[in-house]
């Protein structure tokens, strides 16, 4: 079997510079002064994986568990040679052999196909059987790890992120991140030509924010080789295979994350200090001195215990949140969707009910977005807000929940306040969840919660 095209980092700039840079790594027990930023990244290894900690000043907002990668784990963003095991257009979707045990799943919506090779008029009246047929061989992404039951996720619509551009090979696509300011998005409009391939499409990312027509061009270059040297691969072998493995979870959160409001990256494991530390120098150097190897020999306490991350976590795998003014938030899963119960508790308020009430709700608005985050819970969410009879009430309450969730990279919806009190809303799965990745289900009580008198 042919290797795969392996993600690496551009290069890193001249040897001086690189030799300059590696000279003035700090080792764990040193002291100087921190740069100034909201955020801090905690990176933890152990012999099954990794495990990242964001936090926000002293509190935990995100907590990623990125397993040891193998052909079936952590294989989101991979590019494959594909074969079309069988189509049912009855669920319009195919399963698709990628050379990994458990066969892969392609949606109709994520279908790629040439118009000029299907009868019709409108994409959207294709079949998915007129669109693919079994024993075809294409080129594909996975986008979704398999998660329980369900496999991979996969999409023919290839993309290649790089730090401040994703490349859309052969697409015409042409798009600017929501994300930036009107000024900035009008600015890159303009640099767009310049560095479009002509093949293909872009994306910008927020990442490029103030950056140059070149180094937006260096970036652009870099991925259309990478590109290139992933055709020639696919071309060797139509055999299902990976022929493209994206970089190591940890990277990628950098390189989607990394900016100038973090502080620092600690990272306790001086393999993936080497690399994470190599790649920021090449695409980010001058924040590369932010990436910092904590010395587990040298320092008195573990990372972690530092910075009191398994003491959140603990709280964060607990189904019953405290609110800072004595209300409660129940956190409940079940397999259609996740209920969140807003209680009171001890918080009796000053006033009158409809005013306590209102606070406790906003209160828990802001908790419950980072309970979602924190916690990585994707799918149908229900909220049991208390119930307000002020009209005006319910609305604030629901706009707090919108701009707390607004700091969510993944998206989300809300919908409004029902007479009952009730919030539905969803986020998108993209993991399995914090609670899953930590934890195998009981042996004894399967996983309910209780174990079943069977001898009466």
């Amino acid at each position: 079997m042919d290797a795969p095209v392996e993600a690496s980092a551009p290069e890193a700039g001249d040897a001086d510079a690189s030799r300059q840079g590696r000279a003035k790594r700090r080792r764990g027990g040193e002291r100087r002064t921190r740069a100034q930023g909201r955020y801090l990244m905690a990176v933890h290894t152990t012999t099954d994986g990794t495990h990242i900690a964001t936090l926000e000043g002293r509190s935990m907002v995100e907590y990623t568990v990125a397993k040891n990668a193998d052909e079936t784990n952590q294989i989101d963003g991979n590019i494959y040679v594909g074969r079309i095991q069988n189509v049912l257009p009855g669920m319009e979707l195919a399963f698709v052999d990628i050379g990994i045990p458990k066969n892969a799943v392609l949606y109709k919506g994520d279908v790629s196909f040439d118009t000029e090779d299907v009868d019709g008029v409108s994409t959207n009246d294709k079949r998915i059987e007129e669109m693919i047929k079994a024993g075809q061989t294409i080129v594909c992404q996975v986008t979704k790890n398999a998660i329980g039951a369900k496999g991979a996720r996969l999409t023919q619509e290839v993309s290649l992120p790089g730090r401040f551009a994703v490349l859309v090979p052969n697409s015409s696509t042409i798009g600017i991140s929501k994300r930036l300011p009107d000024g900035e998005r009008r600015r890159l409009r303009k640099i767009i030509d310049e560095v479009k391939p002509v093949r293909h499409g872009i994306i910008i990312r927020t990442a490029a924010e103030g950056v140059t027509a070149d180094d937006l061009a260096r970036d652009v270059t870099s991925l259309v080789e990478k590109w290139s040297a992933i055709e020639a691969e696919v071309a060797k072998s139509n055999q299902p295979r990976l022929v493209y493995r994206d970089l190591d979870l940890a990277v990628r959160v950098l390189r989607e994350e990394l900016n100038d409001e973090y502080r620092a990256v600690l990272i306790d494991d001086r393999t993936l200090y080497e690399k994470v530390r190599e790649y920021v120098l090449a695409v980010n150097p001058e924040l590369a001195d932010r990436i910092e190897y904590y010395d587990r020999e040298s320092e008195e306490l573990p990372l972690f215990e530092r910075y009191f991350v398994h003491e959140q976590l603990h709280r964060s795998l607990d189904r019953k949140v405290f609110l800072p003014s004595g209300g409660s938030l129940i956190i409940e899963r079940t397999e259609a969707l996740t209920v969140v119960d807003v209680n009171t508790g001890k918080n009796v308020g000053t006033n009158n009910l409809e005013e306590t009430v209102f606070r406790n709700n906003l209160e828990a608005a802001d908790e419950v977005a980072r309970q979602l985050r924190l916690r990585d819970i994707g799918g149908i969410i229900v909220i049991d807000f208390i119930d307000m009879e002020s009209r005006a009430n319910r609305e604030a309450v629901a706009s707090a929940l919108r701009q707390a969730l607004s700091r969510d990279k993944t998206r989300t919806q809300v919908f409004d306040i029902s007479e009952l009190g009730l919030v539905e809303m969803t986020r998108k799965r993209v993991n399995e969840g914090l609670l899953e990745s930590l934890s195998v289900v009981c042996s004894v009580c399967d996983g309910r919660g209780f174990i079943v008198k069977t001898g009466l």
